[in-house]
């Protein structure tokens, strides 16, 4: 398998805080991720260096040409009030002027999320595990090649959890999507998840999930 992304010596500190130092790591094509590590150890960091919008201190990172990335956020409380419908909540990824080839991707999401039967819901009626679906189809709207998961299971039950990480698996396999699922969820990671990157102390380790034993919650 080819690298699609490769980090080389990346360095970042706030003022004299240092958040990480000389991180070197690469992610492959296809492959499901999990980046673990205690809170403060600098993930949400990383993430957001990832995804450019911050800039490493020092350091490197590197995508292949052909990335693609996707995003699913942390649970978000949305109110109980709010009026779009599930349908249109995903569609917000569109474009505004939606001919019939941009209502049939959204259509397809819905599908692929397994909403299409409740896609008339308002969003502030759903469960907390259709909202993380909406965010996941809003994301497969742009076609990515890798999906950012950012503690996209936090708050959800173990049903909702489940079905959430059942689409990712699906995705993976089907779709040979590469996947960076940032939790404290070990025994969620351990299930759906094939390597690790553990983040702690400013520095990085990777290995197979299967091998991993530290407990550090």
């Amino acid at each position: 398998m080819e690298d699609i992304l490769d980090v080389t010596d990346l360095t970042m500190k706030f003022d004299s805080k240092v958040v990480f130092q000389n991180l070197n790591f690469k992610l492959k094509k296809g492959s499901m991720t999990a980046l673990l590590g205690p809170n403060g150890a600098g993930k949400t960091t990383l993430i957001n260096i990832l995804m450019d919008l911050l800039d490493p201190t020092a350091g490197n990172y590197k995508f292949s040409d052909q990335i693609k990335l996707g995003y699913v956020p942390q649970f978000r409380n949305i109110d109980q009030d709010y009026p779009l419908s599930i349908k249109a909540f995903v569609g917000l990824n569109a474009p505004l002027i939606k001919n019939k080839e941009v209502k049939k991707q959204i259509e397809h999401q819905l599908q692929e999320t397994n909403l299409t039967g409740i896609q008339n819901t308002r969003m502030g009626r759903a469960s907390g595990g259709q909202k993380q679906r909406a965010y996941l189809a809003q994301a497969l709207l742009d076609h990515p090649n890798m999906i950012i998961l950012d503690e996209a299971t936090a708050s959800l039950d173990p049903v909702a959890k489940q079905e959430l990480m059942n689409l990712i698996d699906h995705l993976n396999k089907k779709h040979n999507m590469t996947v960076l699922f940032v939790t404290h969820d070990v025994a969620l990671a351990k299930k759906y998840m094939n390597d690790y990157l553990y983040l702690d102390h400013a520095s990085i380790r990777q290995g197979k999930m299967a091998d991993f034993k530290e407990d550090y919650e």
